[in-house]
């Protein structure tokens, strides 16, 4: 599969979060998921949210065994971080985001 780029060249990032309903912890996952990126991938990601109460089917067909869960599809290799992301640091480890400025 052929990364993703926007139109200056920046690697384009692919994620998905996981949820089941508006409870507080989805909610949670929500929001810090945003603010990391918006902090450290402004315009160059691409989120969707899956609710799997709507389509519980996903979540056996993508391997889905908590919630939330967050899969980041590109850049490859599939990474998947559970929990309500507050922890930015293990975040930006688990999506293997380069700090360098």
């Amino acid at each position: 599969m052929i990364d993703q780029a926007d139109e200056s060249g920046n690697q384009i990032w692919e994620l998905r979060l996981y949820v089941a309903g508006q409870t507080p912890k989805c909610l949670t996952a929500l929001a810090n998921l945003k603010r990391i990126c918006d902090e450290y991938l402004p315009g160059q990601y691409r989120l969707e949210v899956i609710d799997l109460l709507e389509n519980p089917r996903l979540a056996r067909e993508h391997e889905i065994l908590a919630i939330p869960t967050l899969v980041r599809k590109l850049p490859q290799p599939v990474r998947k971080i559970i929990g309500d992301l507050s922890n930015k640091e293990r975040v930006l480890v688990g999506l293997d985001v380069n700090l360098i400025s």
